[in-house]
């Protein structure tokens, strides 16, 4: 279902990727409509799934979680049932952040958070040695967070 989207749409949406703790006072102003007005906006947008979710981003060091990897995963074999099993173990890892099936040598590409090496040896056992579909896979250590976030050039 497209939703049709307004300047005052786009304002709450560019608002919101920047902070989404923004009150709907300040929105209302920044939209110059009333606060009933945005409310019933951002309604739609969420009943709509254009806001699919709204999450606070954490300082991974601040928790201990000070190292970050990519990791790419190669899959012997690629069949949609095994497709589907490595996404969902990938879901329900806590210490993958982000998971994407990708083209090109790899089939996916996994965002990891790991304490220490350890850490980060022991998650390797649990997602990849143990799963026997699992080829190879290689592993990139972040070395700085340079640019960290998932907003949209709307």
């Amino acid at each position: 279902m497209a939703v049709e989207l307004d300047d005052a749409d786009l304002t709450i949406l560019r608002t919101l990727q920047d902070d989404c703790r923004v009150g709907l006072e300040h929105l209302a102003h920044l939209c110059h409509l009333s606060v009933p007005s945005v409310q019933r906006r951002l309604k739609r947008l969420r009943n709509s799934g254009l806001i699919q979710k709204e999450v606070a981003l954490l300082d991974p060091a601040q928790f201990e979680y000070k190292m970050t990897f990519i990791v790419s995963v190669e899959l012997d074999r690629e069949s949609l049932h095994q497709l589907d099993l490595f996404r969902k173990r990938a879901r329900a890892e806590p210490q993958v952040q982000q998971c994407y099936y990708v083209t090109g040598e790899t089939d996916f590409v996994l965002i990891c958070a790991a304490q220490d090496m350890s850490d980060f040896e022991a998650l390797t056992h649990r997602l990849f040695f143990e799963n026997s579909n699992v080829r190879r896979f290689r592993t990139s250590v972040v070395m700085d967070r340079t640019k960290v976030g998932l907003a949209l050039p709307i």
